[in-house]
């Protein structure tokens, strides 16, 4: 039997950004987990222009090819870690766009979160963010992995856990995947 698929999705895409440097640490602890089949989705090789599409996503009628490999790309996930940093105490503009184009894709799909930042370890930006994905149907798990000052753990371009941290990854991921398969049915 197959595992589900995770996406674990790159929010940040400015210049000089850590998340991929994150997102290789936790691609690693999901996949010695094993629960998922484990992509790495990168929004800034997307390059989405800020939403563009003459029909509502709603319709699932894309006119723009980045759209539409956008939507490809969604729909193969079955679940989804969001990697993601606060900005202003809220969420990034990117990852907002990028959510916004489509809307059946994310239906009846668990989320959670590996979020980073200052002090307060991007806790706010998921809390922000929680509303938008209820609204689509998703299901955001309450746990995340918080990841408070991010930058002392950054060594040449790695991320180096600090020590406890892969046991919160690996119990979130466990969470995770109890929702999927709870969910598969929704989605089928």
């Amino acid at each position: 039997m197959s595992r589900p698929t995770l996406h674990i999705i790159i929010a940040s895409t400015r210049p000089g950004r850590v998340g991929p440097a994150i997102a290789a640490w936790f691609e690693g602890v999901a996949k010695e987990q094993g629960s998922f089949d484990v992509a790495v989705i990168d929004l800034k090789e997307f390059n989405l222009p800020i939403y563009n599409e003459p029909g509502h996503p709603m319709t699932g009628v894309y006119a723009f090819d980045d759209t539409k490999k956008w939507s490809a790309s969604v729909t193969r996930a079955d679940a989804f870690v969001f990697v993601m940093p606060e900005y202003n105490h809220s969420f990034n503009a990117a990852l907002k766009n990028a959510i916004d184009f489509l809307h059946r894709e994310w239906n009846y799909k668990p989320v959670a979160f590996v979020s980073y930042g200052g002090i307060s370890a991007g806790t706010r930006a998921v809390q922000s963010l929680k509303p938008t994905l209820t609204a689509l149907s998703m299901f955001p798990l309450a746990e995340q992995v918080a990841i408070a000052s991010h930058q002392q753990y950054l060594a040449d371009g790695v991320f180096h856990a600090a020590a406890g941290l892969d046991d919160v990854a690996q119990s979130m991921l466990g969470n995770l995947a109890r929702w999927t398969s709870a969910m598969a049915s929704l989605r089928e």
